[in-house]
């Protein structure tokens, strides 16, 4: 049996791979390692965006675990441009994973990338893992154990937010287990 907790970043200061996590969001990222606590961990994994790490490095160095970057949990890219609507074409990408937008990725193009990382972390050795992503990406995460997750499950999606996904032959068990302080 397999435990894999995905975890969304903490409260950052904007949507760049660079952007930082606020004040707020390095308490948060301090928070996880009291609500770890008690929880086995053998490997860590983070998108390489700096909000993702910085979220779960403290609970890395209190374990003594490295942060694995992985390029697969990275946040989709809806566009290259700016958009005032983003929210509606972000909603349309859910109703349709073919969509995109120019120089975008599309939701099915992100499953994929997502489902690559799943599925080796699957056939790895460690029973108990954390994946550290993004909204959107999270959420494509979620929706490769459970079909109901899509765009109102995005949008509901706290940060940081915590599920707990149970691996155990052929079934899934996906539970939301983060709790606002």
């Amino acid at each position: 049996m397999k435990h894999l907790y995905i975890v969304r970043h903490a409260k950052a200061g904007g949507q760049p791979p660079e952007a930082k996590l606020t004040e707020l969001g390095k308490k948060q990222a301090e928070s996880l390692v009291t609500f770890f606590q008690g929880r086995e961990i053998n490997a860590i994994y983070s998108s390489p965006f700096l909000r993702a790490v910085k979220t779960i490095q403290p609970l890395a160095l209190e374990r003594g675990l490295p942060v694995i970057q992985d390029e697969r949990l990275s946040e989709r890219v809806l566009s290259e441009t700016a958009l005032e609507d983003w929210m509606m074409h972000l909603e349309k990408s859910f109703e349709d994973f073919d969509y995109f937008l120019e120089g975008g990725e599309s939701n099915r193009s992100a499953f994929e990338r997502a489902s690559s990382f799943i599925e080796d972390i699957m056939t790895s050795p460690d029973d108990h893992i954390i994946a550290v992503s993004h909204g959107n990406l999270t959420t494509l995460l979620l929706n490769y154990f459970d079909d109901r997750f899509g765009y109102k499950e995005l949008m509901e999606l706290s940060n940081p937010d915590v599920y707990h996904i149970i691996l155990e032959d052929e079934k899934n068990d996906v539970n939301r287990i983060w709790k606002e302080e």
